[in-house]
């Protein structure tokens, strides 16, 4: 019963007003390139870079900051790698390799952009039998891959699987500075025939988990192990999951995964809507224990070829969702940049303020130092800020920094309409101002997201160097000059 009245309160509340908008939220997509359906639609390089740079424009655009690539796609690779195939998506002929590095290109673009970058893996299911994946899978391994009609599937139940996906985890996490490693179809397949019991399935599964965290995490803490759980955890007490659940059907212990401290984040693919959605997402919510729960919302289900839903079955659940806390994530990047009913328009506005991806809090790592010696300098149409580097002790590899800026002083930190500009490498900042006086503050983030305390400052006048801001200080300097002006 409580479950039900937090849901109708929650419809009740979107009906009636707008959700204000969080300065944490994880907005995502998933930027599929089986196939080339989302990403790339040619084979030469060029072409492939100038599309995929005009894609992330335009989720920048729409104030996503977090992007899901496929990375692994059916035993095939869009990076270079010894273990496995390249996928015929990049050149056209799977097995030749690209004369750049995609993986990479696309990390250096979404950092550019102030974006998190995922290198989304697809585990189990490795293409068809006589793929080239598969078939490559096949002669190292020979009892590994199990054949379920026409498609290879890893063993879950075979200890290699878990060692195999672990060490390809750990490669990707090694060579490449993404910030999360996000597992697909880390589970049985739905037409596996199970010959044991579900707890031991779930056992099965959870292994191969705790083999992928304990590789990705003893390299590098700081990267966001989530995965794409079936999108209803199991049955509830009113309402069913029609036998199609994570837990029960396919032994995917999501929620425990949390609990457990081996998931950071969960994308559940709820592709539904109305009672098949919203209490399913309380359950998400009720069941995160402090961590990332991003339920993934079907944007592609809008397209008349497919169920041809209204654009407000999708804005309705993004409300709800943002009233929760938990963000929102779209399958698939095409159908979103695509416009499709107008639903780029509308997250272009309902995003029309930064969001900060939430800290990792439960490392128990500490805030980075402040930054330093804070300085802006004011030229015509623009200032230049500038700070010295903060201390870290968090163990990551560098810093990132936010930039606030407002009309009024103290510029406030915790109001996400002051965000200028998110995680950026870089000790300077050009911002126009347009003619206005603006005060900024600036922040250091270390890689589990943990933000310093801010460094403020007020706007200088063209050519004079500016100082850590105290207001009563401002105030005193102000007097003082009109004190010795009148003297002349």
């Amino acid at each position: 019963m409580k479950t039900i009245i937090h849901i109708f309160v929650l419809l009740a509340l979107v009906l009636s007003t707008k959700a204000s908008t969080p300065k944490h939220e994880v907005r995502a997509v998933w930027l599929t390139t089986i196939g080339g359906i989302d990403w790339p639609h040619s084979y030469a390089a060029a072409p492939q870079q100038r599309e995929l740079i005009g894609i992330l424009d335009q989720l920048q655009q729409a104030g996503i900051n977090t992007v899901m690539i496929q990375t692994r796609v059916r035993a095939t690779t869009i990076f270079p790698t010894t273990t496995e195939p390249w996928d015929g998506c990049i050149t056209g002929h799977p097995g030749r390799a690209a004369s750049y590095d995609p993986l990479q290109f696309c990390i250096n673009e979404c950092h550019k952009r102030g974006m998190e970058c995922h290198a989304w893996i697809v585990t189990i299911p490795v293409g068809k039998w006589n793929g080239t994946g598969c078939k490559q899978l096949r002669q190292k391994y020979p009892s590994l891959i199990r054949k379920i009609g026409e498609d290879g599937y890893m063993n879950p139940e075979m200890p290699q699987t878990g060692d195999y996906l672990a060490k390809f985890c750990a490669e990707v996490t090694s060579k490449y500075d993404v910030d999360g490693i996000h597992l697909d179809y880390i589970r049985y397949p739905e037409t596996w025939k199970l010959k044991v019991s579900r707890q031991q399935g779930r056992q099965y599964i959870t292994d191969i988990v705790r083999k992928i965290n304990r590789a990705v995490k003893g390299l590098k803490p700081w990267i966001k192990l989530s995965c794409s759980p079936i999108g209803k955890y199991d049955d509830l007490t009113r309402y069913k999951s029609s036998g199609w659940n994570a837990n029960t059907t396919v032994c995917q212990d999501a929620q425990g995964w949390l609990r457990d401290g081996l998931m950071d984040a969960l994308f559940p693919m709820m592709y539904f809507q109305g009672n098949n959605f919203y209490p399913f997402a309380v359950d998400w919510q009720e069941h995160s224990y402090g961590r990332m729960v991003v339920p993934g919302l079907a944007v592609y289900m809008m397209h008349p070829r497919e169920k041809n839903w209204n654009l407000d079955v999708i804005t309705r659940e993004m409300s709800v969702l943002r009233d929760m806390g938990m963000g929102h994530t779209f399958f698939r990047s095409k159908f979103f940049t695509d416009n499709t009913k107008g639903i780029y328009d509308y997250t272009r506005d309902f995003n029309r303020v930064p969001a900060l991806i939430p800290p990792m809090t439960w490392t128990g790592k500490q805030a980075p130092t402040a930054v330093g010696h804070l300085q802006v300098k004011r030229g015509l149409g623009a200032d230049i800020i500038s700070w010295q580097q903060a201390k870290d002790n968090s163990g990551a590899d560098y810093l990132l920094y936010n930039v606030y800026a407002s009309e009024t002083l103290p510029v406030d930190v915790n109001n996400p309409e002051n965000l200028i500009s998110v995680r950026q490498r870089e000790l300077t900042l050009t911002v126009p101002h347009k003619g206005r006086a603006l005060y900024y503050a600036v922040t250091a983030m270390n890689r589990y997201g943990i933000e310093s305390e801010a460094a403020m400052m007020p706007a200088s006048t063209a050519g004079e160097g500016c100082y850590p801001f105290d207001l009563r200080q401002l105030i005193i300097g102000n007097k003082l000059k009109k004190h010795k002006s009148a003297k002349k």
